[in-house]
């Protein structure tokens, strides 16, 4: 594993570190050079701001001021072009949740498309797309009318 390989995935693991601590300012922060859809679509989100704006207006926070969720990112596959300093990952993730009154369970399981760019001289995201394969009980996730995102 080349440096570049570690950083790239401590910037995977950090985005579902800092979604799960629902800081979502700090989510924004993480992807502010980056753009942010669905998987097939043309639409984003970009920037610090309306990124944050969307984690803060979509996911809901409990009183311990988290979404009380895990998530698990496995089966990533990436690829690294030292040269032209980007890079490309495939991953799955699976969301779980576990609340009073609600056991562990899994609740929306899906894949992320990223891209990372090398900006002087630290990776960053360029661009993550998700797509959802599997949705269970997101009600205590997602408020009301929210989009299935991860």
């Amino acid at each position: 594993m080349t440096a570049s390989d570690r950083a790239i995935e401590n910037l995977i693991g950090r985005y579902a570190e800092l979604v799960d601590a629902g800081d979502f300012d700090g989510v924004a922060e993480l992807l502010a050079d980056a753009a942010l859809g669905a998987i097939g679509e043309e639409g984003s989100v970009r920037g610090r701001h309306e990124i944050g704006k969307l984690f803060h207006t979509t996911t809901m926070r409990h009183d311990d001021g988290t979404p009380r969720t895990k998530h698990v990112t496995t089966n990533t596959i990436l690829e690294v072009d030292e040269a032209a300093g980007t890079a490309t990952a495939r991953s799955y993730f699976t969301v779980l949740q576990a609340m009073p009154g609600m056991a562990l369970q899994p609740i929306v399981a899906g894949r992320y498309h990223d891209r990372f760019a090398r900006v002087d001289g630290a990776w960053r995201f360029s661009e993550r797309r998700f797509g959802v394969d599997l949705m269970g009980d997101v009600s205590r996730h997602l408020f009301a009318g929210a989009p299935p995102s991860t």
